[in-house]
């Protein structure tokens, strides 16, 4: 199956950038699209971005323009840039890999990929 690791967190001020990564690793076939999420104390998990295996990508709203995502597929890491950081960016920052439609569960399993997150404070 797959294996996803984040890392990247940390602390930082308002207005800094940071980029996480994640190393993607097991079995690629299993792997279709993978997407940036972050969950905030006390809120749902949110949907930041997403990059197909095609290297298309796609940005929630509330991000553009701030957060960029991309994927090197000879590294084997999917990254997430984010600039202009303010105190609403404080969360759990996880990846996730989608399996391709179809996949068999026998290779694949039955759910999609989530790495084990990780955390950025945004202070003053």
């Amino acid at each position: 199956q797959v294996v996803l690791v984040e890392s990247g967190g940390g602390l930082v001020q308002v207005g800094d950038s940071l980029r996480l990564s994640c190393a993607y690793s097991g079995q690629l076939s299993c792997i279709y699209a993978m997407g940036w999420y972050r969950q905030a104390p006390g809120k749902e998990r949110e949907f930041l971005g997403a990059v197909n295996s095609g290297g298309t990508t796609v940005l929630a709203d509330p991000v553009k323009g701030r957060f960029a995502i991309s994927r090197d597929t000879d590294r084997k890491t999917m990254s997430l840039q984010m600039d202009s950081l303010n105190y609403d960016d404080t969360a759990d920052y996880y990846c996730k890999a989608n399996r391709p439609a179809g996949a068999p569960v026998s290779i694949c399993g039955q759910y999609d990929y989530w790495g084990q997150g990780t955390h950025v404070t945004v202070s003053s």
